[in-house]
């Protein structure tokens, strides 16, 4: 059976993850079989392996790994999510193995003025400025780098069940 991948990206607090678990809540109501993997700690590590191994490769290595366990247990509904998956389609992509995947490719978006809180709870309190001016820079990069195929959806006014609706009307998957 053909695999089919939704890849999330977007900025530090715009709510990749949580959007993720609420689509993950939404299938599960729908009893749609799939896998949720957080492409962002599959190459997590101290020392940083990024010295003697590239980071990419590394995450790329890993994410074919836990693919291929899903795969061997019969998922073929992947749901990625990483801050800039959707810079490097291509790459995950091929990490997965798999002929001619159905790819959806979503860049979340959010504002400095939503994008902080979240941050905050997320965080437990304070953050520091350089990690909010970090998803700033990031939020401009993915804006501009990511290609026109990506589906946009900002996130400032929506709850992530409503985020979590807009990904699944995007995939067909119920």
């Amino acid at each position: 059976m053909r695999s089919h991948v939704l890849f999330i990206s977007g900025r530090s607090g715009v709510g990749k993850s949580t959007a993720a678990l609420a689509l993950h809540e939404q299938l599960i109501g729908h009893d749609v079989q799939h896998a949720v993997i957080e492409g962002d700690y599959l190459d997590l590590a101290h020392p940083a392996p990024h010295v003697a191994f590239p980071a990419d490769s590394l995450a790329e290595q890993n994410l074919a790994a836990m693919w291929t366990a899903y795969r061997s247990l019969g998922y073929h509904r992947l749901i990625y999510t990483n801050t800039a998956a959707v810079l490097t389609l291509s790459s995950l992509v091929a990490a997965l193995g798999d002929d001619d995947p159905l790819v959806t490719a979503v860049l979340l978006r959010s504002s400095d003025e939503y994008t902080r809180p979240r941050l905050e709870r997320r965080n437990h309190g304070a953050i520091d400025p350089a990690l909010l001016g970090h998803s700033a820079l990031m939020a401009n990069l993915l804006d501009k780098e990511a290609p026109a195929s990506v589906h946009r959806i900002d996130t400032d006014q929506l709850q992530p069940s409503e985020v979590a609706a807009q990904l699944l009307a995007l995939t067909n998957w119920a």
